[in-house]
């Protein structure tokens, strides 16, 4: 259990030994989800397959095992992809289960390297702690990007200097934009005159504009925002909020994970909100389990489930309030729909963002292949380990080339990093974007 000291909530003894048991007894080793999980079926070992890390963790919560190199390997071995959660018949908690073994591998220092605990330090602890200097990093990177620096450093042969690993990780360094949400999207917005949805009411949500999507898909959020108040909801946005934690509790990084949730919580006056919004995939199925977070914290618990109860996806928001249909049609396009799969197997949802798209006129919607199988960005997952994601990477982009698509959409910024990437690396060139931006797009005509 959580050990507390004069109210305060400190670090558990052991994150999977005090865990509910019951969720370490949920899996009847059925092995039905085994055809689903990427890593089993490129290694066919048992132990990288979500029954074989199951019985892992219970090993450790049994006092049979300790957290060793190798048990923590095996769990960031794992995408975390929650496709095992759909096949599974028994109803197993993987996610909850997979943040509690890496935070195990993290709490136990299963896997000591000081380069490694430098980098996340640097990164999970002190960059994204403070939106501030996430910014200010961006804006130097942009203005590296925008000089031409960047494209002199790749073309000079400069770094061929540098480990072939270094290299890939270059080629992957995103495109960041010019003007970041703040710049973009007033605090509050209103309607004004437009027309309220099908349902004929009025709202007023927040939005959330995240960390990397921000930075890099900071117009995405703009899109969020017009078709917000296109189906006349009045739209609050915080400048001042910064990221919500799903990368530090998909990494381990469980108790700083509380300070992020925290800190969003206070930056929204949740009585005055219908929703708040996200466009983010792996954003949304952490925020969404903030009461589960936060659950046994004194002064957030009780406003942890209030926000949990009011997060919404954009799409799961659009249909549930009956959007209306944009009038005029887009310019012909052949689109294919990718499931980011902290959307579709985290929250459940994959029928809403194909509605979103079947309600713009002339769009030909072509169906995806294999359009639920991780493309294997999943968090930092491609920088982790880039073998076992360049593979998820390949079969996803050979499964795009074959539809003959012009436009892939899909609804969380890691997707969209990782297709534009992978079809750029193919030569193939095809529009990535956010069904939302569709839905602005044809809006705006």
């Amino acid at each position: 259990m959580t050990h507390a000291l004069f109210g305060l909530i400190l670090t558990p003894v052991s994150y999977l030994k005090d865990l509910d048991y019951s969720v370490l007894q949920q899996c009847i080793h059925c092995g039905m989800c085994l055809p689903t999980c990427p890593t089993y079926m490129e290694t066919k070992v048992e132990r990288n397959s979500p029954r074989g890390r199951i019985a892992l963790m219970r090993s450790i919560a049994d006092g049979c095992l300790d957290p060793t190199p190798a048990f923590g390997e095996e769990m960031y071995f794992c995408i975390g992809c929650l496709a095992c959660e759909t096949a599974c018949p028994a109803g197993v908690d993987y996610g909850r289960l997979f943040e509690m073994a890496r935070a195990e591998a993290e709490r136990s220092h299963a896997l000591p390297s000081p380069g490694r605990k430098l980098l996340r330090g640097l990164l999970l602890d002190f960059l994204f702690r403070h939106q501030s200097l996430l910014r200010l990093a961006g804006r130097l990177l942009w203005i590296y990007q925008a000089t031409g620096l960047q494209a002199l450093v790749r073309s000079s042969g400069l770094l061929n200097l540098f480990p072939q690993s270094l290299r890939d990780l270059e080629a992957k360094t995103p495109v960041i934009e010019r003007h970041f949400s703040p710049d973009l999207i007033a605090p509050e917005e209103n309607p004004g005159s437009r027309r309220p949805p099908g349902d004929g009411r009025t709202y007023r949500v927040g939005l959330l504009t995240g960390c990397i999507q921000d930075l890099v898909y900071s117009h995405i959020n703009r899109d969020t925002a017009d078709v917000l108040l296109a189906n006349g909801c009045t739209v609050v946005t915080p400048p001042g909020q910064g990221c919500c934690g799903s990368l530090h509790a998909h990494n381990g990084e469980y108790e700083l994970s509380k300070d992020f949730a925290r800190s969003l919580i206070d930056q929204f006056d949740l009585d005055r909100l219908d929703a708040i919004i996200t466009n983010s995939a792996g954003c949304g199925s952490h925020l969404k389990h903030f009461d589960r977070l936060l659950h046994d914290d004194p002064h957030y618990a009780a406003k942890a489930r209030f926000w949990s109860e009011k997060v919404r996806d954009i799409s799961e928001w659009l249909v549930e309030i009956d959007f209306r249909p944009p009038e005029k049609p887009l310019p012909s396009a052949r689109v294919t729909y990718h499931d980011a799969c902290h959307l579709c197997h985290g929250q459940k949802i994959t029928a809403q963002p194909r509605q979103l798209l079947a309600q713009i006129p002339d769009l030909d919607i072509v169906p995806l292949a294999e359009s639920t199988w991780c493309c294997g960005s999943a968090g930092i997952y491609n920088l982790i380990q880039p073998d076992m994601a360049g593979k998820l990477l390949e079969r996803k982009i050979g499964h795009i080339a074959a539809t003959g698509a012009t436009t892939v959409a899909t609804a969380n910024p890691g997707c969209l990093l990782q297709i534009q990437n992978g079809l750029a690396a193919r030569g193939l060139n095809i529009e990535v974007v956010h069904p939302v931006s569709l839905l602005a797009r044809a809006y705006h005509r």
